[in-house]
């Protein structure tokens, strides 16, 4: 299964940020607490970036280890 550039982006940023937008998830944290929020905008622009600096396979490799994973976890619990 060959996936996009920006169909990996939106599955990472479910699995992160689960229902909300990424810069709502930022704003929620700065208004809660500034330094955090501080902290928080910086790791949005982070995975960004990373996102941006990754190719395609590099992505689906990423994403089919957290799957996988995760389907692990769920078998044994």
């Amino acid at each position: 299964m060959t996936i996009s550039k920006e169909e990996a982006k939106q599955l990472l940023e479910r699995i992160i940020f689960e229902q909300i937008e990424p810069s709502d998830w930022v704003q929620d944290i700065w208004d809660f607490n500034p330094i955090h929020g501080d902290s928080a905008a910086r790791m949005l622009e982070i995975f960004q970036s990373l996102i941006e600096c990754s190719s395609q396979e590099q992505l689906e490799n990423f994403l089919q280890a957290l799957y996988k994973d995760q389907l692990e976890q769920n078998f044994l619990n």
